[in-house]
């Protein structure tokens, strides 16, 4: 059951963290550390500025102009210098976004895949013309218990789900320890069973209908497919596989918020937006 006045609360401190202009308060400070040493032309504004500006954007759907408004709209120039849009595009493609948090200690992760359209085309003129720009595949490692994106991929539409397995998980590897990894058929092969088993990882990863047990598999696989053959249902609790589902609930949750397009053109620009979209999703997590 929701508690509404909870959750209604937490949508009103979203809006206070887009609109919050409080890094005014170590402005000087972080300026002095990004500029200490630095060869060139000093920076003018600290990252934690322009990345309040790329949450922004990115929630309210913005043009890099628009953003310059907001700011405009927001404060007054002879306290704080207005960056131009182009800056503001420039610094914002320079950021370094890590949403690999540290959660604890035996956490379980949710492993699946996505596909997000390359332009804001409507499916009617993809169908008159015919015109395709493809898509691109997110995919993440979610833990389980608080919905957290603590790993993510982007890749071209082309990729398997399979071959992420490895990278996702050394991901949240870094600050965690994984004790069990969810994910559907797609990542049933016996180098992700040997990679998990290595890891000492409890694999829940759903192995094909017509999987036969052999002596070259990996002996984890090969444990899973008897199980699974003998009483899937007993499997599924056993590894909490409906678990699963945390991670179609973040997805479900950023295309709400952010659409299921990215405005950049460049390929690095497209992945810096999705790490964005991530990271600030991870933000409003935390409210909840």
């Amino acid at each position: 059951m929701i508690d509404w006045p909870s959750y209604n609360e937490s949508l009103v401190r979203r809006g206070q963290i887009l609109l919050d202009f409080d890094v005014l308060d170590g402005w000087d400070n972080e300026l002095f550390q990004m500029n200490h040493g630095k060869v060139g032309e000093p920076y003018d504004y600290p990252d934690s500025f322009i990345q309040l500006l790329g949450y922004m954007r990115a929630y309210f759907h913005l043009p890099y102009r628009q953003t310059e408004g907001v700011v405009t709209a927001h404060a007054s120039k002879k306290v704080l210098g207005i960056p131009h849009y182009s800056t503001i595009s420039r610094r914002i493609n320079r950021l370094e976004i890590k949403i690999n948090e540290k959660l604890g200690n035996d956490i379980v992760i949710a492993l699946d895949s996505t596909g997000i359209k390359v332009a804001n085309r409507g499916e009617w003129i993809r169908h008159k013309w015919h015109v395709r720009k493809g898509y691109l595949k997110i995919h993440v490692a979610v833990d389980i218990k608080n919905k957290k994106i603590i790993s993510l991929e982007v890749t071209s539409e082309e990729v398997h789900d399979g071959k992420m397995l490895k990278k996702l998980v050394d991901n949240a590897l870094e600050n965690n320890n994984v004790k069990g990894a969810l994910a559907d058929g797609m990542y049933d092969s016996n180098k992700n069973f040997r990679y998990l088993s290595k890891n000492h990882i409890k694999p829940g990863i759903k192995t094909r209908s017509n999987s036969k047990v052999r002596p070259t598999n990996c002996n984890s696989r090969n444990m899973s497919v008897i199980r699974q053959q003998t009483n899937l249902k007993r499997w599924k609790h056993s590894v909490s596989y409906g678990h699963r589902w945390m991670a179609e609930t973040a997805f479900s949750s950023i295309k709400r918020m952010f659409g299921e397009y990215v405005t950049a053109r460049k390929f690095p620009y497209m992945v810096k937006e999705i790490l964005l979209k991530a990271a600030l999703y991870n933000m409003f997590n935390r409210m909840t």
